[in-house]
Parts: C-alpha cells; sequence; structure tokens
C-alpha cells in the first residue's frame, strides 16, 4: 500500500513538464516494467535551479521523479549525483518492493540529464554515466525502430 507522501505525490505531482531552455536534458526506459521518465535541468553557477519531468509509468514513477525533483533543486550536480535511490524512497516513505525499481527509473533520467549537462559543456563525464547513457540510447534506438518516438 502506498503512504499518503507518495500517493500525494502521484495525485500532485511537482515539477512537471518540459524546460525549453534545459542545460541538460535525459531519459530513462525501465528494462522491468517499460514505464519511461524524462528530466531537463537548469544549471546556475554549477547548481541545479530549475527541474522538470515527465514520466509514462505508475503511480510510483511518478512520486517518485516528482519528489527527486524537490530533493535536487539548489543542489550542486555533485550533491544531486550522491542522492540514492534508498534516498528517494525513504523520502515518499517507502515503496512497497515490487516498486523500488521506480525510484531507480527517477535517479538514472535525471543521471542522464546530467550527462547531457556535462557533455555539452565539454566537461568531464564519470565512467557509470558514460555506461548508463550507452545503456539508455540502446533502449532507445530498440523503440524507435519499433515505430516509437522516444528520443
Amino acid at each position: 500500500m502506498p503512504s499518503e507522501k507518495a500517493l500525494e505525490h502521484y495525485r500532485n505531482p511537482r515539477n512537471v513538464g518540459e524546460l525549453e531552455d534545459a542545460d541538460g536534458v535525459g531519459i530513462y526506459i525501465s528494462d522491468i516494467c517499460g514505464d519511461i521518465t524524462r528530466f531537463w535541468i537548469k544549471v546556475e553557477d554549477g547548481k541545479i535551479t530549475d527541474v522538470r519531468f515527465k514520466t509514462f509509468g505508475c503511480w510510483a514513477s511518478i512520486a517518485s521523479a516528482s519528489i527527486l525533483t524537490e530533493m535536487v533543486k539548489g543542489k550542486t550536480i555533485e550533491e544531486a549525483r550522491r542522492i540514492m535511490k534508498e534516498e528517494i524512497a525513504d523520502a515518499l516513505g517507502g515503496l512497497p518492493e515490487p516498486k523500488v525499481h521506480c525510484s531507480v527509473l527517477a535517479d538514472d533520467a535525471l543521471d542522464d540529464a546530467i550527462y547531457d549537462y556535462l557533455s555539452r559543456r565539454g566537461l568531464p563525464i564519470p565512467k557509470d554515466l558514460v555506461e548508463k547513457h550507452e545503456k539508455v540510447r540502446v533502449a532507445v534506438k530498440r523503440l524507435e525502430d519499433m515505430g516509437f518516438k522516444v528520443g
């Protein structure tokens, strides 16, 4: 059963939508359930000043992305990267075991937006972000080859 906090973020998600002038855009597709989350970030003076998301997925995916947007606003890129999936689930008052992967989806979509931000600026990209990004590109290509417009 979802917590009241999780239900609140599902019913009234925060920071939904796109940022037209985003400094980084990321996507992640769950290989467990097929949910898709996109993140847009705006970065000024090394801090995330605005963040938005769109999710095609279940209540837990929407709630996880919503609360993560609140958790990263005002944080540096490094601080945002240190947020763990367990912290996302905890901030929601916990997630049922079958839905824990939804917090990973939000975290990985944010990581892909950070990858994009670093890449656009020619900044060093940590190896784990490169590996996640490559996995995302394979999944996006697979869906696009089937006729879906994803990226």
